[in-house]
């Protein structure tokens, strides 16, 4: 058998290590400087610290020159990050994270990518006060963000809706098991409250004192449904069902969306399949999977930190050798599976056990009430009479989930009391867009994204319209910056901003998530965008085979080069 040598990069540590070194295990000067008053802010150290806490300090950009000129500081607010493993939260979760976006956050809720919920405009003076409140309601926001495993997602409306309950279990599992052990948070938040298993002496038994070099994420599919865009993940879990029952589930590693304009020693990568675990084993997988990033990771350049380019660089033979021995067993071959589609099942679909799912239309994610649409008001009011509970989707919509037959009538008369949509007299193409936060509150933002999005797809129907394709299934993506929070390279038509009004657009990936796109169009703006989209629609209503995707159209066409891996595709 080939041995192979694993050593980390070369380099001097980054000065996030140096933090994180000396944090004392995450808390810095956190405490003290939440009760400061004199700013509403906090020092970038804390704001680093801060991440693993679940929050990131931003400001209201759309306000920052007016306050410069004011020479007032920045409108500073707090965005705060909740998890929810598998995206599931009970009636009455629901019912506290609606009280508290109205109460101190700005008045609506984000349903994240990841299956979380995400608050905006949460003032430093009230950011304890709520997370002590989301930790009432028995969810927390650490580890939401940081340099550790984040929330762990899974498919919330699979056609196995047997197998849900199960896969979610494993889901809450890894997530537990993966929780930083540090006391840092209950202290500095939750006045010091201990919690049951918390050991005497400080220790991180998985993360070590430095924690990950980056950011790591797992999800787990249930074929045919690619939802979670398993491939994107540090740790993709592929749910093998056979004959009504989850056997295992397929190991794929070293994905990630991220990237850096203008710089190709960066990229989006898919993760690559390796083998086949047991239910009972995916615990140790995900831990020595887990282990393995946070020995040979980059700690010297952020931007190459996560374990795609671990993986790139030690060679995936090495990794899978070196998990095998740290398991102390050999993974077995991958199993048969088959991906369909990564998008949602709009409207009821029946259940098990004479359950009913209603999947909601929630554009950019975004709960909120406006004055022709009352959505935050009609969830609210589902949610006190709702016995299930509800699913945030990674495509950004909500599931109102397992309704009793006897129960269904009253949530429907909800439903169309409040004129809640399925979606479905959208076109499938709004249906299946994705678009990060970025402006005003996004630090990272170049360009609009869930702002302008809609706007944009105001004008992009017409012309679906025109070459009949309203009924057409085409993912659209678009974010503000080129960091992946949409996983935007994923869409066969994706936007990835450059500066204001201008955008790289990339063609060519697979429906189902199995292939990254492809670079079509540089710093492009609107007039732009809509004029190629009026040659690429007419050619694909013209040209297409019958049943091709969109994204294989492009490709077959030779309008974009395939991208077979990450690796080619700046090429």
């Amino acid at each position: 058998m080939e041995k192979f040598v694993l050593t980390p990069p070369d380099g001097p540590p980054s000065d996030v290590e140096r933090i994180k070194r000396e944090s004392n295990y995450l808390r810095g000067t956190l405490k003290e400087t939440m009760e400061d008053r004199i700013t509403a802010g906090i020092p970038e150290d804390d704001n680093r610290l801060m991440k693993f806490h679940g929050s990131y300090l931003q400001d209201d950009r759309d306000l920052r020159a007016e306050r410069q000129k004011q020479k007032l500081e920045p409108a500073y607010q707090f965005m705060i990050r909740v998890r929810t493993p598998g995206g599931v939260a009970t009636p009455e979760q629901w019912l506290v994270m609606d009280e508290l976006a109205r109460k101190y956050a700005n008045g609506t809720l984000k349903l994240t990518t990841r299956q979380a919920f995400q608050f905006h405009g949460v003032l430093k003076w009230n950011m304890k006060k709520t997370l002590q409140a989301i930790n009432d309601a028995l969810l927390t926001t650490l580890a939401a963000c940081g340099d550790v495993n984040r929330n762990v997602m899974c498919n919330p409306n699979p056609y196995q809706s047997e197998v849900h309950v199960e896969v979610y279990e494993w889901a809450k599992r890894l997530s537990d098991h993966l929780l930083p052990q540090t006391r840092a948070y209950y202290e500095i938040w939750l006045d010091e409250e201990k919690v049951a298993g918390t050991p005497e002496v400080e220790q991180e038994p998985i993360y070590g004192a430095l924690y990950l070099p980056r950011k790591f994420k797992i999800g787990i599919a249930v074929p045919p449904s690619n939802d979670v865009d398993v491939f994107s993940q540090d740790l993709g879990l592929i749910a093998i069902v056979e004959q009504g029952k989850l056997v295992g589930f397929n190991v794929a590693i070293g994905g990630g969306m991220g990237m850096t304009h203008g710089d190709r020693t960066t990229y989006p990568q898919l993760a690559k399949v390796i083998g086949f675990c047991k239910p009972e084993q995916v615990i140790d997988v995900a831990e020595k999977v887990v282990t393995i990033q946070r020995d040979y990771g980059n700690r010297s350049v952020r931007k190459h930190a996560r374990f795609k380019y671990t993986i790139d660089r030690l060679g995936l033979e090495a990794v899978k050798a070196e998990l095998e021995n740290r398991l102390g067993w050999k993974l077995e071959e991958a199993r048969p599976y088959h991906f369909e589609h990564n998008g949602d099942r709009y409207g009821w679909v029946e259940g098990v056990n004479g359950t009913w799912h209603f999947t909601l239309f929630v554009e950019g994610g975004r709960v909120k009430d406006t004055d022709d649409y009352l959505l935050m008001t009609g969830l609210r009011e589902i949610a006190k009479v709702h016995v299930g509970d509800f699913r945030l989707t990674a495509n950004q919509n909500l599931v109102i989930a397992n309704v009793p037959s006897e129960k269904k009538e009253e949530v429907d008369a909800l439903i169309k009391q409040y004129k809640l949509t399925d979606g479905k007299h959208y076109s499938a193409l709004r249906r299946n867009s994705l678009a990060c936060v970025a402006l005003p509150t996004c630090g990272l933002a170049m360009a609009e994204a869930e702002r302008y999005l809609p706007k944009l797809l105001d004008q992009i129907e017409e012309i679906v319209e025109e070459n009949g394709l309203r009924d057409e299934e085409i993912t659209i993506r678009m974010t503000g910056c080129p960091n992946g929070c949409a996983r935007h390279v994923l869409g066969e038509i994706a936007f990835i901003g450059k500066s204001i009004g201008k955008y790289n657009m990339y063609l060519g990936a697979a429906f189902d998530g199995s292939r990254l796109g492809k670079l079509y169009r540089e710093n492009i703006g609107e007039k732009e965008i809509l004029s190629e989209l009026r040659t690429l629609f007419s050619r694909y209503a013209k040209e297409r085979l019958p049943g091709e995707r969109f994204g294989d159209f492009v490709i077959r066409a030779g309008i974009v080069k395939e991208t077979t891996d990450g690796m080619n595709f700046h090429d």
